[in-house]
């Protein structure tokens, strides 16, 4: 296996140069050498260097002649996407998907499999390694060019030493427990190729930025359903001084309880199910309303037993009241969330995901005029607030695109 450190983020000048032109190349290639030299302010003798190594890695090749406007037609350069494959998988709202990508972001497989029974370490872990296989058995003719595998999960995840601080649920309180869980060392010593772990809002929030992304967008907040986010700022991913940043509540169990306020229900600082308490709600409100439960039942197939927010997805497109009521007062609570981190940060675009996205547009609407009605007006005069355009792949790309950008850094 190649000794790459995925968990380092740190990048010598060389480094970034790489991941500038291989980026350039990827999203808007073919280029000629004087085309590349303009985009980055770099002189073309120093492009010429770095593109005759690229070549050398075979991770950018040579293409048909530009049009020439006289004298000697300047070749064309793109990136290779035959030069290596990616896994990257994730957890969402709804399942656990894997992927694999070239190097131009295309996805070549993909599997998923419903979300774990429970959220316990033992489960999650399994799935993850489950996927891994799967996608490695469906990929054969690739797996001898897989260069990484990337995870997004949930937790708090170390940047010095990819260790997972997992949170737990003792009774009806949550707490954040040190998991004595080695995942990066696990997929690494059964798969044989590096392995890079990153919270899975972070991982989110970086695909989406790498891949769906508009060009001119440099600091954005990805809300990832309703625990956590991840930023970019100033066009670098935001991680905070050990990697735990993105975290958007507090939490005390100890004090729980005399930590309400009943207008938020719960408090929008307070910690969050993933699901905005969305079910919960849907629960309360058809225990007063026999009729339209059973109506729920019989379209869903769902018991009030086993509620979950896909069934509810369902419902909300007939337009139930019920479903409908328990929507917007969650889209209303994470609005307010989102308008104290609009005031603090002054981003360009807030992007919702995690699996909220399945809300549609009504959803999203609330959540833009909660934030327009909550935050200074100077700071939503411009802001865009849109769904995530990788959807449920959103956390498996995004943790494929973090290994990506450390091969462009490194090669190999």
């Amino acid at each position: 296996m190649h000794p790459i450190d995925f968990q380092d983020e740190t990048f010598s000048e060389k480094e970034r140069r790489n991941i500038d032109i291989l980026e350039l190349l990827r999203k808007r290639g073919p280029l000629s050498k004087p085309e590349i030299s303009k985009e980055i302010g770099i002189n073309v003798v120093t492009i010429s260097n770095y593109i005759e190594d690229f070549i050398r890695h075979s991770i950018v090749f040579e293409k048909e002649l530009d049009v020439s406007e006289g004298g000697r037609r300047p070749v064309l350069l793109d990136l290779n996407p035959q030069g290596g494959y990616i896994i990257g998988v994730g957890l969402n709202l709804m399942n656990m998907v894997g992927v694999l990508i070239d190097l131009k972001g295309n996805i070549l497989t993909k599997t998923q499999i419903a979300k774990p029974p429970t959220s316990s370490v033992k489960d999650v872990t399994e799935c993850l390694l489950q996927i891994i296989r799967e996608i490695f058995r469906r990929s054969k003719e690739y797996v001898s060019n897989i260069k990484g595998i990337g995870v997004g999960i949930a937790g708090l995840v170390s940047k010095q030493n990819g260790s997972i601080h997992w949170p737990q649920k003792v009774d009806s309180y949550y707490t954040y427990a040190s998991v004595d869980l080695p995942l990066k060392n696990l997929i690494e010593r059964e798969f044989n190729v590096p392995a890079l772990i990153e919270n899975d809002a972070t991982a989110a929030c970086f695909g989406e930025y790498w891949l769906g992304m508009e060009r001119g967008i440099r600091n954005m907040i990805y809300l990832f359903s309703g625990v956590g986010c991840g930023l970019i700022l100033n066009g670098q991913v935001y991680r905070g001084a050990q990697g735990y940043a993105g975290e958007v509540s507090i939490y005390n169990f100890k004090q729980d309880d005399l930590f309400n306020c009943q207008a938020g229900k719960p408090c929008f600082l307070k910690r969050w199910e993933m699901d905005l308490g969305i079910v919960e709600d849907v629960k309360e409100r058809f225990a007063q309303d026999k009729q339209a439960a059973t109506q729920f039942c019989k379209l869903t197939g769902a018991t009030m037993e086993n509620i979950d927010l896909k069934s509810i997805l369902i419902a909300a497109r007939t337009g139930e009241p019920n479903i409908w009521a328990a929507l917007d007062a969650a889209a209303q609570r994470l609005g307010i969330r989102a308008a104290a981190l609009v005031n603090l940060l002054n981003p360009d675009m807030v992007v919702v995901g995690g699996g909220l996205e399945e809300a549609g547009e009504r959803f999203l609407h609330q959540v833009n005029q909660t934030i327009k009605e909550w935050a200074f007006r100077e700071d939503t005069e411009e802001l865009k607030v849109v769904y995530s355009q990788l959807r449920e792949n959103a956390v498996a790309l995004g943790a494929a695109s973090l290994v990506m950008q450390r091969l462009f850094a490194q090669l190999w």
